[in-house]
């Protein structure tokens, strides 16, 4: 009977690690992004932010604003085609500071958020 808990309390911590390593995978991480994080550049056109899943892009967003946290434009990020990199155009960035700020949302609903800075010469 010990011998059958046992065994049982092996499957179970089996199943409920596994479960715990996917659902770290659900969420969407940042791959990439242009401008780099803390990169000094010329002034971009769109800001591109690239995850390491899928998102929905409904719930997905991708803004950028100043050193004031003013918005620097009203445009929605658009998605491409392999529903991992976010893009936003941008008008011409006078020289400063900016923060990009992004919602993930993975395909299976889990959601993360984060931003960077990066400046414009």
């Amino acid at each position: 009977m010990l011998r059958r808990a046992t065994q049982g309390l092996a499957v179970a911590t089996a199943i409920g690690l596994t479960c715990l390593s996917q659902g770290a995978w659900a969420h969407a991480h940042v791959a990439s992004s242009e401008p780099a994080a803390q990169a000094t550049v010329e002034a971009p056109k769109a800001v591109r932010v690239t995850f390491d899943s899928v998102l929905e892009g409904a719930l997905s967003k991708l803004t950028v604003v100043d050193a004031k946290g003013k918005p620097v434009t009203g445009a929605k990020p658009e998605l491409d085609a392999a529903r991992k990199t976010l893009t936003l155009t941008v008008p011409a960035l006078a020289a400063g500071d900016y923060q990009a700020n992004w919602v993930a949302v993975a395909s299976d609903g889990h959601r993360t958020q984060g931003s960077f800075k990066f400046t414009v010469k």
